[in-house]
């Protein structure tokens, strides 16, 4: 059932605006949030190219929390821990962990871009909305103008 947006009262614009504004917010932090996890992901496969027969041995920095880093060696440049989701944790070796991490990569880029057009649609929706509205509010005040006009004569 299609609505034409200029039978709507001002009010029900407003709330039909607000329903978008919202619409929209929810939909651009999504894509803000599954940016970070896809930068998370990239960043964790450009980590694999450290893991080299030549570092072997070598000193590093382990992460215990966010900020917090102890000295540990490099000991195993073959077989990495990856976080597979709930707390779960799978060996796997460098290629198939660089492998895991592109197709999280992929999955993510396919998901921002199906949310994209519908973002659009919402954006060009509240726009349209608005445009009712200014016309309305145009027409409210041209026909105030003219009632006041014909009061004073």
């Amino acid at each position: 059932m299609a609505v034409n947006l200029a039978e709507l009262s001002l009010p029900q614009l407003e709330g039909l605006k607000g329903q978008f504004e919202q619409e929209t917010e929810f939909l651009t932090s999504s894509i803000a949030q599954l940016k970070v996890v896809q930068t998370k992901y990239v960043e964790a496969k450009d980590c694999m190219n450290v893991l080299k027969t030549e570092n072997k041995g070598k000193e590093l920095l382990v992460p215990l929390t966010s900020s917090m880093y102890v000295p540990g060696t490099l000991s195993d440049v073959e077989h990495v821990l990856v976080d597979v989701g709930t707390g779960y944790y799978v060996e796997k070796n460098v290629e198939d962990t660089k492998e895991f991490f592109k197709r999280k990569i992929d999955f993510l880029t396919k998901q921002i871009e199906k949310i994209q057009p519908a973002l659009q649609e919402k954006h060009s929706m509240k726009q349209a909305v608005i445009e009712v509205m200014n016309m309305k509010i145009q027409q409210l005040q041209a026909q105030q103008a003219s009632q006041s006009g014909t009061t004073k004569a």
